[in-house]
């Protein structure tokens, strides 16, 4: 453009452009250089981006990016706000109390996620929504989180022996830290997700090709799964510290980042792949599960060892780090293929 500015100047239409630069020698290999398929796409470019003479220079668009809102920033702390709660009465309580407790916090924090992701950048439009079934094997991953682990470790050691009483050293363990980080870590999801609209929208606005538009967002979307896994393991570390309790990080970390990953996806309208992928990590835990205990049955001992012995080297906590890491591994592979396209960050409109 600065070597034919005057050319651009003073042409009429893309078509005048194209023959000048024909004649002057740039070919189809020249335009191909500056990530155009032909001359005329050159031209095109040319002729929209330089001003003709007397023409007011159009200034630069600004992308349609809002900032961070108050409401659904507010309303992305209200799970976590809510746990921590339902964590606190259950410290506080003992016996029948603190059934109740327990049963009014699970309810209250599911309430408090659904209107959460009803707003802001976690918001999935109407077409774009996860069907019953995939919200069904996201609870059960949730579910596992809290009390899959205990269970697993009790049933291998041939229990277990009583309920659930929100003891981590009793006899059917409940991770409580885990889950307070998950419903905390609501907030960091949010605002990882805005970032990364914001800014896969502000270089959608400045690129001149596909190719160089994916080539800068993967980067960006790598960089924000980070900070996500960051904010996450110091949430683990921070609730861990203040319950005094042991905390699986390997497995709370990789059932985040699957949440996180299968939520991006559907956001952005890919709804098959998280809803394949959350199901099959629910059902290798459900399957881990279930073997230790038909592994009781006559004659059926052998379905157990695979499942005893990755346990007995590394703890119940190693079947929700192999399979919610592995599932996490390949949502990301998937997300670095659809969410470095320009068609994923078309206006949804109405976006809050």
């Amino acid at each position: 453009m600065h070597r034919h500015r005057e050319l651009c100047e003073r042409a009429v239409d893309p078509l005048e452009i194209a023959a000048e630069l024909e004649a002057h020698g740039v070919t189809d290999r020249t335009a191909a250089r500056c990530r155009h398929r032909d001359v005329f796409s050159l031209a095109e470019e040319m002729y929209a981006r330089v001003p003709r003479v007397g023409e007011t220079p159009p200034q630069a668009a600004t992308p349609d990016a809002p900032g961070i809102r108050a409401g659904w920033a507010v309303l992305a702390l209200l799970p976590g706000a809510l746990c921590a709660a339902a964590v606190t009465g259950l410290r506080l309580t003992e016996g029948r109390p603190r059934l109740v407790v327990a049963v009014v916090g699970v309810l209250a924090v599911a309430a408090g996620l659904r209107v959460a992701l009803r707003r802001g950048p976690l918001h999935a439009t109407r077409e774009r929504r996860t069907t019953a079934s995939t919200r069904v094997w996201t609870c059960w991953l949730l579910v596992y989180a809290l009390l899959g682990d205990g269970l697993l470790g009790a049933g291998i050691a041939g229990g277990p022996d009583g309920r659930p009483n929100g003891d981590p050293y009793g006899p059917w363990p409940v991770a409580l830290t885990s889950v307070l980080a998950l419903t905390l870590a609501c907030a960091p999801a949010a605002w990882c997700a805005h970032f990364f609209a914001v800014r896969a929208r502000r270089r959608l606005a400045a690129s001149r090709a596909l190719e160089e538009f994916t080539a800068s967002v993967r980067p960006l979307l790598l960089g924000t799964f980070g900070l996500y896994l960051a904010a996450l393991g110091g949430l683990l570390a921070l609730c861990g510290s203040l319950l005094g309790e042991p905390v699986g990080y390997a497995g709370a970390a990789g059932l985040g980042a699957l949440l996180l990953l299968a939520r991006l996806l559907t956001v952005h309208g890919f709804t098959h792949a998280p809803a394949v992928v959350l199901a099959a990590a629910g059902a290798a835990e459900a399957i881990a599960l279930a073997s230790v205990y038909a592994g009781r049955l006559p004659g059926c001992s052998f379905l157990a060892v695979p499942v005893e012995t990755v346990v007995a080297a590394r703890g119940p906590g190693i079947v929700p780090a192999l399979v919610c890491g592995a599932a996490a591994l390949t949502l990301l592979v998937h997300a670095t293929r659809k969410l470095t396209r320009a068609s994923a960050h078309a206006d949804r409109g109405g976006t809050p």
